[in-house]
């Protein structure tokens, strides 16, 4: 009975020392400091940004900055490589993020927000819901203009419509505003334009201006203002911008009409003017990051937050300045309701923008 006893005792004993750990686990200041001792997830990892563009163009130039930024905002400071991943203006990039890469907040998209106008056509490259992307957020919401050569017959959109031949636009893809935005014009004030496709990309675009193997395109006005040719070609007069869509004229762009001014000179119909706002939500959309459908909602808060800290980096809004960039930010859940939204349209717009794409 005396050793039973002992054994009893023990095993009382080692209950009791089970209970007391526990505690001392459930414990909140313990529990923090096990949190405090488990590291990052991202910490010794590498997020790599996918650009849905060729180098050189505003969207590459933006994603480049926001890699030697981000990292610091992330907790683990994971580091950031950036890799381009042009072709079908982003849909190859898109598609890539929302099919083959993992769910797991390592792999991010710097995509042209436009893409959802091939989707919204029913475009069979589309192998992604646009509405189901999960944003990261924005740096800047942006208006488009389109411009021609200074030294080209073509003046005004007037010009432009009664042109017996009409002007050459260089374009990188459907999604694009060098495609689109022509073919806008065209659809909405009666004019003719002549898409040139197949540059990769905004510089490309630049050199065949300057060759003179287009007479025109339609960039953001950050690109505009913000980069090398249009800094020195600005000086120069060489370039005429035609038209701006913002609601109202950009003050360095005082004498060029707007979109909604023309429309209702040339008396548009509404319907004209419907499929104008519903194209325009692209620039408004800006230069986006994207992640991975599936990422867990811990991660994707994290990368957001992240994310909006390091737009007001001292040193990254220094850097901007140094480009001439606008810092106007959207939030991820601002986009993401964005993005629904747009996606929602009657059939009649969608027939109209069929055309406006080439379909």
């Amino acid at each position: 009975m005396p050793f039973k006893s002992s054994r009893v005792q023990a095993f009382n004993r080692i209950i009791a020392g089970i209970l007391f750990l526990s505690l001392e686990l459930l414990n909140p200041l313990n529990l923090e400091s096990a949190a405090a001792q488990t590291p990052p997830f991202y910490q010794g990892k590498t997020i790599r940004i996918v650009i849905g563009s060729s180098t050189g163009g505003g969207y590459d130039l933006w994603a480049r900055v926001l890699a030697r930024y981000y990292g610091k905002y992330i907790p683990g400071n994971p580091t950031i490589l950036v890799q381009n991943m042009p072709g079908a203006a982003s849909i190859v990039a898109t598609n890539y993020l929302y099919n083959v890469a993992k769910p797991d907040g390592l792999t991010l998209g710097a995509l042209l927000p436009a893409i959802y106008f091939d989707q919204l056509v029913g475009r069979k490259e589309v192998q992604f819901d646009f509405a189901r992307i999960p944003w990261i957020g924005s740096p800047e919401q942006n208006e488009i203009i389109h411009y021609m050569r200074a030294d080209s017959p073509y003046k005004s959109i007037d010009d432009i419509r009664k042109a017996k031949e009409p002007p050459r636009c260089g374009s990188s893809g459907t999604g694009t505003t060098g495609f689109y935005i022509p073919r806008l014009l065209d659809e909405v004030l009666g004019t003719k334009h002549t898409v040139v496709a197949g540059y990769p990309g905004g510089s490309e675009i630049d050199l065949a201006v300057e060759r003179g193997e287009v007479h025109c395109w339609s960039p953001l006005v950050a690109t505009y203002f913000g980069r090398e040719p249009y800094i020195s070609w600005q000086k120069k007069n060489y370039l005429r911008v035609v038209v701006q869509f913002g609601a109202k004229r950009e003050p360095r762009l005082a004498d060029a009409p707007t979109i909604y001014e023309l429309m209702d000179q040339h008396k548009t119909a509404d319907a004209g003017k419907r499929l104008t706002r519903v194209i325009l939500v692209a620039a408004t959309l800006g230069r986006p990051i994207a992640a991975t459908p599936g990422i867990p909602p811990d991660r994707l808060k994290l990368l957001r937050d992240a994310y909006q800290k390091t737009l007001k980096d001292p040193e990254l809004i220094a850097e901007t300045k140094r480009q001439r960039w606008d810092i106007d930010p959207l939030t991820g859940e601002e986009m993401e309701k964005l993005s629904k939204e747009v996606m929602t349209q009657p059939k009649d717009v969608i027939e109209r923008m069929k055309w406006v794409l080439g379909n």
